[in-house]
C-alpha cells in the first residue's frame, strides 16, 4: 500500500494532524454536516485525500470538479466502495476545468456553496521551462481563481486555495505564482478565505517519489539530486491540515505543518535509497545516466538499483524549504502539529497587484514577451523572488 511507502519519507505511521483533527471534532462537524462543499481538482491525488477527510462528516452536498475524465470516474467509485464514507444525495461530479465558461455558469446556476476548495495547480518547478507552460501555470495558478472569485455572483462562507511551502522567498517562477494568489486572495474583500503552505506530498502524483515507484516498476534507472532537501507530509496529512484551514481558519489564516528544519527534511536521493532497501535492492550508485541505463539490466538481477545521484543545476531549485519569513506573525498555540500565519490585509498594493494580473492578460498573445519579462514583473509583486535562469530543466533529465 501507498501508505507503507510513505512512512518510509515521513518517518511517522499516522497522521501527525490526528490530534489536531479529534480535538476539533465537534466544530468540524457543526462546519460540515448541514453545508454544501465544492472541491476543484478533486480528482489529484491531494484534492482526493481533501474529498475523502470532508465525507467523513456527512456534507449536505458535494460537488467534484477536475478537467481529468478518468481520475475523476474512479475517485468516485473509490468513495461509493470505501467503508466509512458516506456519499450525500446531492452529489455532482463534472469534467470541467477552472477558468471556463461552463465553470462559472455551473457556479453561478447551482445552489450556493457554503465552501469551495481550490486544490487545483500547476505545482512543479519545471513548469516554467519555456514561455508555453509558464502561461499555462500561471493560468491555473493566478488568473483563474482571480476571475472565479470576481465572477461568482455570491459570497461563500469560505474559500480556500492551496499554496505552497515554495512561496517563501521562492526561487521558482511556480513558488511566486503562489505568493501572488494568497495576494489575490488578500486583495479581495468579498469572500472569507484560508490557505495552505504546505510540504511536499510523498508520492503524490507527478512526483520525484512517484516516479521511483514508476521505474522499479519498469525496471529502469534511477535518477534524483543528491542535494536538495524537502519537507514531506502523507497525502492523509495534506487531507488534514486543507480540512482545519478550510473549516476552522479565520479570515486570512496561512496554516502549515509544524515541521523543524535540520530535523524533519529529507533528500531526494536518501529516499531512493531507503525505498529500494524496502523492496530488497541495493542502491548502486553510477558516475552518468548513459552507465546507469546501460548497466540497469545487469544490476537488477543481482538485486542492485542503477541509481545516478547528482547535484542540482537545474533553474528554480531551492536547496532548502520554508513555510514562513521573520517579518511574519505565526501563531503556534492554536494546534499541536500546525502553525498559522496571521496575514495583515495591508501589504499588497491593489495597482500593483492589478498591474501584474494586466500584464500576464496581455503576455499571453504578446509573441514579443520573453521569460526574463515576467521574472521583472513578478518581482515587482514578490521583491524576495531570487530567479537564476541557469539554461537547464528538468526535462532534460533522466
Amino acid at each position: 500500500m501507498l501508505s507503507d511507502y510513505e512512512s518510509l519519507v515521513t518517518n511517522r505511521t499516522s497522521s501527525m494532524f490526528d490530534e489536531d483533527v479529534q480535538n476539533n471534532l465537534p466544530l468540524l462537524r457543526e462546519c460540515i454536516c448541514n453545508s454544501r462543499v465544492a472541491i476543484i481538482g478533486a480528482a489529484g491525488s491531494i484534492g482526493f485525500s481533501v474529498v475523502k477527510s470532508i465525507l467523513r462528516f456527512r456534507p449536505a452536498g458535494m460537488s467534484l470538479i477536475d478537467i481529468s475524465e478518468n481520475n475523476l470516474v474512479e475517485v468516485v467509485r473509490d468513495c461509493r466502495s470505501s467503508r466509512g464514507l458516506t456519499v450525500p444525495d446531492e452529489f455532482t461530479v463534472l469534467p470541467i476545468g477552472l477558468g471556463s465558461v461552463e465553470f462559472l455558469r455551473f457556479f453561478n446556476e447551482s445552489k450556493p456553496f457554503d465552501y469551495v476548495l481550490n486544490l487545483s495547480a500547476i505545482k512543479h518547478v519545471r513548469s516554467e521551462k519555456d514561455i508555453y507552460s509558464l502561461i499555462r501555470m500561471i493560468d491555473t495558478n493566478v488568473n483563474y481563481m482571480a476571475d472565479f472569485l470576481e465572477g461568482l455572483e455570491y459570497r461563500v462562507k469560505k474559500f480556500f486555495s492551496v499554496s505552497s511551502d515554495k512561496a517563501v522567498n521562492p526561487a521558482s517562477l511556480m513558488g511566486a505564482s503562489k505568493m501572488v494568489m494568497e495576494k489575490i486572495l488578500l486583495n479581495q474583500r468579498k469572500h472569507p478565505f484560508s490557505t495552505a503552505r504546505f510540504a511536499n506530498v510523498a508520492f503524490s502524483d507527478g512526483s520525484l517519489p512517484f516516479a521511483f515507484l514508476r521505474r522499479i516498476e519498469k525496471k529502469q534507472p534511477i535518477s534524483s539530486p543528491r542535494d536538495v532537501r524537502r519537507f514531506f507530509i502523507s497525502h492523509e496529512e495534506a487531507g488534514g491540515i486543507c480540512l482545519l484551514s478550510s473549516m476552522l481558519g479565520e479570515n486570512g489564516d496561512v496554516y502549515f505543518p509544524a515541521l523543524k528544519q535540520g530535523c524533519d527534511e529529507r533528500t531526494f536521493a536518501e529516499i531512493a535509497v531507503k525505498l529500494l532497501e524496502k523492496l530488497g535492492y541495493a542502491a548502486h550508485e553510477c558516475s552518468s545516466e548513459e552507465e546507469a541505463r546501460q548497466d540497469a539490466e545487469a544490476l537488477i538481477a543481482r538485486k542492485k538499483w542503477p541509481c545516478f545521484f547528482f547535484d542540482s543545476d537545474t533553474t528554480g531549485e531551492k536547496d532548502y524549504e520554508e513555510f514562513y519569513t521573520e517579518t511574519e506573525l505565526v501563531d503556534f498555540n492554536r494546534y499541536k502539529n500546525i502553525g498559522i500565519i496571521k496575514q495583515t490585509f495591508n501589504d499588497v498594493s491593489p495597482e500593483i497587484l492589478a498591474a501584474f494580473l494586466q500584464f500576464v492578460k496581455n503576455a499571453k498573445s504578446d509573441r514579443g514577451i520573453k521569460k526574463s519579462d515576467y521574472v521583472k514583473e513578478f518581482q515587482k509583486i514578490v521583491p524576495t523572488l531570487a530567479h537564476i535562469e541557469t539554461g537547464k530543466n528538468l526535462d532534460q533529465k533522466m
